[in-house]
């Protein structure tokens, strides 16, 4: 059965609405004509601009840098943030998913890790200039996540969730080489964190050429793009191709955010939050949306930028382009309960799910792999000359712990993933984007740096405030109706930039501390004790245990809301206590093994793709599978380069993504 949801095409705004519009562009466009005046006065006086354009005195310092430093910049933002605007907005529209960007798709991460890959082994590379070491990397990654959507007509869910994990994977790649080249790469990581320092025009005329044939090129295909905005059997009705219009307007989106990353960085939030500000302002029609957003998000970055530049010199060590989380995310949160975006519908693709005609067998011979995974982590130790096996006082005190922890922390990710997956009918769906993993880091970073010899426990204690802190400002929106489905996800991704802002600059510093504090965001389980696994452990099956009673919800959840209210169940209930248990699952994995950021998605799909249909099966297949993989990747992480170690939550993506990937380029039959 496929259930199909007809929408209109535009609907006209009321003089409210457009009087709004213009209020809103006209208060940005005059703060940010304030702030650039004030800014650049601060340099050159205002009675000498004319003169400055003709006749710059080469010895005046402060009119060189006006001139080949300030405008610049402030060129560089409007067409940066106008860029990855009008991308996010092609995506957003041609994909029929308010939460993809110009990142989804993985152009920033490859172009970031094809980088990384040339400053360390092969430098000869940059000879050629780095914008195009970058434009390969980007190019890579689009490629690849377009050659393993085919199968599937390139499907706005299946691009969006393989560009996801394609960015997961290059992220967790640049993640594994930081770690052990971190003194080498501080140049990049100032790059990456979305820098606009400009030392000339350069720069800003190699983007300028190229955006503007390629917003012209987006603004040819409105018609085709407009039709894609219907469901693909309408719009094929119209006679439109929907996979070769799809995969054009893509490709222009990909090409705009390639230029502008290989020139600046990864400029984060703008391509979401954008386009997302423009339809809570009321705009339907296409072409209006391109236009506005264009507007928002050249205005978003160049106020932000331009913010910054308030600062005192020394405390400008804060990256634009992560700044831009900091600033837009208030915004965008506080926007949320307007927005109206179409409810899913229950079955978006028509895909047959495949079920296992033995659930239960499949369970049990799931858990004996667990079993003998789980004894050979235990057996198995890294030695000089390859694995050996250990004693029983380093199995009790440094092997069990980890293992117990991988598997705890895999089960608990993997079982909050699943719920979310089926409570918001996203298959993007997982704790990290929900925004729980990201308040334990930001209280675990807090405690770390402002804490004078902060312990294991202090730290645990911050990364538990964290957690909760962010768990009871979700349960109060979740309580006053004010997010629900995507909204929710929405609020977890804005909450997510602000922590990328606080990684990006603890990054580029030199603090010995920072080792210790990446091990634990790509997943550690280094400092794991036996006590704090087996809580991890109890809550985990805690989650198993709450089943019987989640399972009429879980099972009605993904028909839609429509259906849900029509049986009976309150919204604000249901909500109310799957989050909850979200929350508490997400809190103890992370506080125990660090933020994981592929288990919580990778779970839910392995035990789909097993036939473990029903929420009675999948959760406990999940579950089994998230505790498995994490294992194997702790298990790997000791003992391949011993006695060196890597996170297991590095692994975890380097092992499970390419199967995921392989499994979801499988046509259905």
């Amino acid at each position: 059965m496929t259930v199909t949801v007809a929408r209109p095409i535009h609907q006209p705004a009321s003089a409210a609405e457009r009087l709004g519009r213009w209020l809103i562009l006209a208060a940005l466009t005059l703060a940010a004509l304030l702030l650039l005046h004030h800014n650049l006065a601060r340099l050159v006086p205002a009675d000498q601009w004319m003169r400055l354009w003709r006749q710059p005195d080469p010895a005046a310092t402060a009119e060189m840098i006006a001139l080949y430093g300030f405008l610049p910049r402030a060129a560089m933002a409007i067409l940066a943030g106008a860029g990855l605007a009008f991308s996010g907005t092609i995506l957003q529209h041609v994909l029929r998913n308010p939460l993809a960007e110009p990142t989804t798709l993985g152009v920033a991460a490859g172009a970031q890790l094809a980088l990384t890959v040339a400053t360390l082994f092969a430098p000869w590379a940059m000879l050629f200039g780095r914008e195009w070491v970058a434009l390969v990397g980007a190019g890579v990654a689009f490629a690849t996540v377009l050659g393993l959507s085919a199968s599937r007509a390139l499907s706005p869910v299946t691009v969006t969730l393989v560009g996801l994990i394609i960015s997961l994977y290059c992220g967790m790649a640049g993640a594994v080489l930081s770690l052990f080249h971190h003194d080498l790469l501080i140049g990049l990581f100032l790059w990456g964190a979305g820098y606009l320092d400009q030392n000339g025009w350069a720069a800003t005329w190699f983007i300028t050429v190229r955006i503007i044939p390629l917003v012209a090129v987006g603004l040819l295909l409105m018609r085709p793009m407009t039709l894609l905005g219907l469901t693909d059997e309408a719009a094929r009705g119209l006679g439109l191709s929907v996979v070769w219009f799809r995969l054009a307007a893509m490709a222009v989106a990909v090409a705009i955010t390639a230029v502008i990353v290989s020139s600046v960085g990864v400029i984060s939030f703008v391509g979401l939050a954008a386009p997302a500000i423009v339809r809570l302002a009321g705009i339907r029609r296409l072409s209006a949306q391109l236009a506005w957003s264009l507007a928002a998000g050249a205005l978003l970055l160049l106020l932000t930028d331009q913010l910054i530049l308030l600062l005192p010199t020394t405390y400008r060590a804060f990256p634009t382009g992560a700044m831009t989380a900091l600033l837009g995310a208030p915004v965008l949160i506080a926007l949320l309960p307007r927005l109206k975006a179409a409810e899913p519908p229950a079955i978006a693709n028509g895909e047959r799910v495949r079920r296992v005609s033995r659930p239960g067998l499949a369970l049990a011979i799931l858990g004996i792999l667990v079993v003998i995974t789980f004894a050979l982590s235990l057996s198995i130790a890294g030695g000089v000359e390859g694995p050996l096996f250990g004693y029983w006082d380093e199995i009790r005190d440094f092997r069990l712990p980890r293992t117990l922890s991988a598997f705890a922390g895999g089960m608990a990710l993997a079982i909050a993933g699943t719920i979310l997956q089926r409570q918001t009918g996203n298959p993007l769906a997982a704790p990290e984007v929900l925004g729980v993993s990201s308040g334990g880091i930001l209280g675990t970073v807090a405690v770390m740096f402002l804490v004078s010899g902060a312990g294991r426990g202090t730290q645990m204690l911050g990364g538990g405030a964290g957690c909760a802190t962010v768990m009871l400002f979700l349960l109060l929106m979740t309580r006053r109706n004010a997010l629900s489905g995507q909204r929710l996800l929405l609020a977890g991704i804005a909450l997510s930039s602000i922590t990328g802002l606080v990684v990006a600059v603890l990054r580029t510093f030199q603090d010995p501390r920072l080792g210790q504090l990446l091990a634990w965001l790509s997943g550690s389980t280094y400092q794991t004790d036996l006590k704090e696994a087996l809580s991890t452990l109890g809550v985990a099956l805690l989650g198993l245990a709450a089943l019987p009673f989640l399972r009429r919800w879980l099972t009605i959840l993904p028909l839609g809301g429509t259906v849900v209210r029509s049986l009976g169940l309150s919204g604000r209930i249901v909500s109310l206590s799957l989050l909850g248990l979200v929350a508490l699952l997400s809190a103890a994995a992370t506080i125990s093994i660090g933020p994981l950021s592929f288990v919580g998605v990778m779970g839910p799909h392995f035990a789909r793709r097993a036939g473990l249909a029903g929420p009675q099966y999948e959760m406990p297949g999940a579950a089994l599978f998230g505790g498995l993989v994490l294992m194997i990747a702790d298990l790997i992480g000791r003992v391949v380069i011993f006695p060196y170690n890597i996170p297991a939550g590095l692994l975890t993506t380097v092992i499970g993504a390419p199967v995921l990937l392989l499994l979801m380029s499988r046509k259905s039959r």
